[in-house]
C-alpha cells in the first residue's frame, strides 16, 4: 500500500549531516523537475528577498524562511520523516514506532512537496519553505510543473497495490491517478459529528481532521496490516476501532471517497 501525505507548512530545523545530495532522493524520476524548483528558488531567494518573500507568500514575521532557502545546497540535512512537524506528523509519531512499523514506514509513506514533488521519510533533505501554492517566475505553477513530472512516474511507484491519498486540496493537484491506479485510490474525509436538539450534524475540522489522519496511518502501520483493495482498508480500519462509511464508490477509473466519522475531538 502507498500512503500519500502533505507536508507540513512548519518544519524543524536542519541537522548536521552531509549537505543535500539530490541524485540520493527516492524517485530519480524527478530528479530534472527538482532541480529546476531548487535552482530558481534558491537563485530568487538569493538575489531578493523582498520579491522572495511575495513570490513564497511569506508575512514580515516569516523572512527568515527566505534566508533558509538560500541555504539549501549547503545546510545540514535530516531525514524527511524528521523535518516535517505540524499536527499530522505529531499524531503520526515516528520517531515512537517500534522497527518493524517504522520499516513498513519508510516503504510506504510519500510526501509531496513544493521543492521536491515527493519524498520519502528516510530522504534527506534540509529544512525549507516552498509550498505547492507558489508560483515561481520561470517554473511557473508548481502544482503544474509537478502533475508534468509525476505523470510518468507515480503509476509505477503505486505499482498494482492499493494508495491510500491523504494529501490536502492544495497537494492533490501534483497527481491525480487516472485509469487503473484511480480505481485502486482511496481518499479519506474527517467528519465530526455531533447531536444538536436530536439531530445528527456533520462537519469537517481542520485541526482535527489532520490529526486523526495522523493516527489512522500509524494505527495502520503498527498493525502490519496489508490491504490491497479498498474494501479490506474498509475492513481493517473498522477493526483498529474506527467508523468508516464509504461516501462514493470507486472504479472506472474512479478513485473511492471514504469517510470517517468521529465523536469526540481531541
Amino acid at each position: 500500500m502507498l500512503v500519500l501525505l502533505p507536508p507540513s507548512e512548519g518544519k524543524a530545523a536542519s541537522g548536521r549531516g552531509a549537505p543535500l545530495k539530490p541524485e540520493s532522493l527516492s524517485l530519480p524520476g524527478l530528479a530534472d523537475a527538482r532541480a529546476a524548483v531548487l535552482d530558481e528558488l534558491v537563485e530568487l531567494c538569493a538575489a531578493d528577498e523582498e520579491k522572495a518573500a511575495a513570490v513564497l507568500g511569506l508575512s514580515e514575521g516569516l523572512r527568515g524562511e527566505v534566508a533558509k532557502n538560500v541555504e539549501l545546497r549547503t545546510a545540514g540535512t535530516r531525514q524527511a520523516g524528521d523535518i516535517y512537524t505540524g499536527v499530522l506528523y505529531d499524531a503520526l509519531g515516528l520517531a515512537t514506532l517500534d522497527t518493524a512499523a517504522r520499516r513498513r514506514a519508510g516503504r510506504s509513506l510519500l510526501v509531496f512537496s513544493g521543492l521536491w514533488g515527493a519524498v520519502r521519510i528516510g530522504d534527506r533533505i534540509p529544512s525549507y519553505r516552498c509550498s505547492m501554492g507558489v508560483k515561481l517566475p520561470g517554473v511557473g505553477a508548481l502544482s503544474t510543473h509537478w502533475r508534468k513530472a509525476m505523470a510518468p512516474v507515480l503509476p509505477e511507484v503505486a505499482g498494482d497495490g492499493l494508495v491510500l491519498d491523504l494529501r490536502s486540496s492544495s497537494y492533490a493537484p501534483a497527481w491525480k491517478p487516472v485509469g487503473d491506479v484511480a480505481s485502486r485510490t482511496a481518499t479519506v474525509r474527517v467528519l465530526h459529528a455531533q447531536f444538536v436538539d436530536g439531530v445528527e450534524k456533520r462537519s469537517v475540522v481542520s485541526h482535527f481532521n489532520k490529526a486523526t489522519k495522523g493516527r489512522l496511518v500509524r494505527d495502520l502501520l503498527m498493525s502490519g496490516a496489508k490491504p490491497r483493495r479498498t474494501g479490506q482498508l474498509v475492513e481493517t480500519l473498522r477493526e483498529l476501532g474506527y467508523v468508516v462509511e464509504v461516501a462514493a464508490p470507486g472504479g472506472a477509473g474512479r478513485p473511492w471517497s471514504l469517510d470517517v466519522v468521529v465523536t469526540e475531538i481531541h
